[in-house]
């Protein structure tokens, strides 16, 4: 898939209303050009000669034309407006479906803002070629009704607009390229520069944590001005393309007015047939700053197609899974068992070997966390390792489609986001809404949360959480990943916001609610570590010590991690 070919399927979808569009708005500019044609009548052939009934007769025309021309551009409208916005609702959809498909790898070395400004901005600017198309259309059909008008009236000026109009839509194509240039490197620009102020929002209690709002500010003030840089060089070629285009048309009509006023002076022209010819060249201006505007539309709609092209024909992160995995065999994942690791490497993981039993809470403490994101994204099937493989009962995560094995393992990041809507919307948004949510609410002491807030479970809750305290976003989000009651859940560092007491209770909940089932608790919590039923040590990238944590504390490079 291409720019172009997003480009035309956008157009293509709506063909039929962009067809009555150009049709509706093509009876709109011929009834606009014919204005002053029958104006002139009227002065040639009723003003001129005093006969009241011609008068009458030929302003009943004139009204008629007005009226057809006044409903034909309300109705053409409609059209290219549906077309414009359900081309981009269409493409939104497109895209966001691209970003949220099972096997990823959309988003991958893209910002969040860059993304979200693709799905609006660009989508906008490919929508509205659907709506600068028609208009295109009709501004050649006033061309062509000015044209053979001024043929009728007078042959030379009909013949040096005939003549003179396709060197003048060359010359708006030709100058319209820098502008198509330009479009996409300042979309990209202004993406970083979205997708850094997204993460700078995202991380401040991080940032003013840390002390980094100073080099925080710096960051995103360099990416500005390197977006504004790019804004102010496609806005001057937008200006000078317009500029450009202006003059030409200026020029143009200029010896139109000329040619005809020289024909005026020699009587080839009557009174009437002069002001239709001038009325028609003014009325030229408007058509013709139509192939300007309709010009810098497609160009910008080509530059933001490459760049909707290039999200929807990314390459997936994970594979489909195998043609041979059957249905008893998904069934059975769901029902869950042995969790195994088998000679793991990824990203630092080095041969990484590991079993959690049905039933079992394992405990896992990576002394590098770099180590713990890359074993996180194997499990979570949002990578495809460099060698070995995760297996549930013997057989490879990879031979389910990806929804399946992550149905089937579900890993609960540590930085879960939470959406707008209830609190018990999100709890149960991993699960049927008809599964009892006390069980998990109170393991992950979110039901002291909910009895805080004003309307308990039913409180709104902002978008991601923000209306929350950091505790109470972990402890609902931790909530979530128990509901979903998932046979093998992973957890990584679910409690790090809240604070000792309420964290031992997470630790004894945790053991209760996921008494039948296979839980890996990647932590570095020692009130965590201490309800498991043993705990695995991964140093330079393999697992060094196994053991209960009391049997660890023994041991120096572990004791330095779970407490340094």
């Amino acid at each position: 898939m291409t720019g172009a070919s997003v480009l035309r399927a956008s157009v293509g979808a709506f063909r039929g209303r962009l067809t009555a569009a150009s049709v509706l708005f093509g009876l709109h500019q011929a009834g606009e050009a014919l204005v002053p044609v029958l104006v002139g009548v009227v002065i040639d052939q009723a003003v001129g000669t005093g006969d009241v009934g011609d008068l009458v007769l030929w302003l009943l025309v004139l009204g008629a034309d007005f009226a057809m021309l006044s409903y034909s551009y309300r109705f053409g409208a409609r059209q290219a407006w549906y077309a414009d916005v359900h081309a981009d609702v269409r493409l939104r959809m497109q895209i966001a479906q691209r970003l949220l498909h099972p096997r990823g790898g959309a988003e991958a070395g893209r910002l969040p803002g860059s993304l979200a400004s693709i799905a609006v901005a660009d989508a906008k600017r490919v929508g509205v070629v659907n709506f600068a198309l028609p208009l295109g259309v009709a501004a050649i059909t006033a061309v062509a009704v000015a044209a053979i008008s001024l043929l009728t009236i007078s042959l030379p000026l009909g013949l040096l607009i005939l003549l003179g109009t396709p060197p003048l839509l060359w010359l708006v194509q030709l100058v319209g390229k820098p502008l198509e240039r330009r479009s996409g490197p300042e979309q990209e620009r202004a993406a970083q520069a979205s997708g850094v102020a997204a993460d700078l929002v995202t991380g401040i209690r991080v940032l003013k944590g840390i002390g980094a709002e100073a080099s925080a500010v710096r960051q995103y003030a360099a990416t500005s001005r390197n977006a504004l840089g790019a804004t102010l060089r496609a806005t001057r070629a937008e200006a000078g393309f317009l500029g450009t285009v202006q003059l030409a048309n200026g020029l143009f009509l200029a010896l139109i007015a000329l040619v005809g006023g020289r024909l005026a002076a020699d009587g080839e022209l009557s009174i009437g047939g002069l002001v239709a010819a001038v009325g028609l060249a003014q009325f030229l201006v408007g058509p013709l700053q139509v192939f300007g505007f309709v010009s810098a539309r497609i160009a910008q709609g080509r530059a933001s197609a490459n760049r909707i092209a290039e999200v929807l024909t990314s390459e997936h992160a994970v594979g489909a899974g195998r043609d041979t995995t059957d249905d008893a065999t998904v069934a059975s994942a769901l029902v869950g068992g042995v969790l195994a690791v088998r000679d793991l490497t990824h990203d630092g993981l080095d041969g990484l070997d590991l079993e959690v039993h049905s039933g079992e809470l394992v405990g896992v403490v990576a002394r590098d966390p770099a180590h713990a994101g890359a074993l996180l994204r194997c499990l979570g099937r949002e990578v495809e390792p460099e060698s070995g493989r995760v297996e549930l009962d013997d057989v490879p995560l990879e031979a389910y489609p990806p929804e399946v094995a992550r149905a089937a393992v579900l890993v609960a990041a540590h930085d879960a986001h939470l959406f707008s809507g209830t609190l018990r919307d999100n709890v149960l948004a991993g699960g049927p809404a008809s599964r009892d949510l006390e069980p998990a609410m109170a393991a992950a002491q979110a039901d002291q949360a909910a009895d805080s807030l004003p309307d308990g479970r039913d409180t709104e809750i902002a978008a991601r959480g923000s209306s929350l305290s950091g505790g109470q976003r972990q402890r609902v989000a931790l909530a979530r990943a128990l509901a979903a009651d998932a046979p093998v859940l992973v957890l990584h560092d679910p409690t790090t916001a809240v604070d000792a007491v309420t964290e031992a209770r997470i630790a004894a909940g945790l053991r209760d609610v996921r008494a039948t089932r296979s839980t890996v608790l990647l932590t570095t919590s020692p009130a965590l570590l201490a309800v498991t039923d043993r705990v695995l040590l991964i140093d330079g990238g393999r697992v060094t010590a196994r053991g209960t944590h009391d049997e660890l504390m023994a041991d120096p490079t572990y004791r330095a991690a779970v407490t340094g």
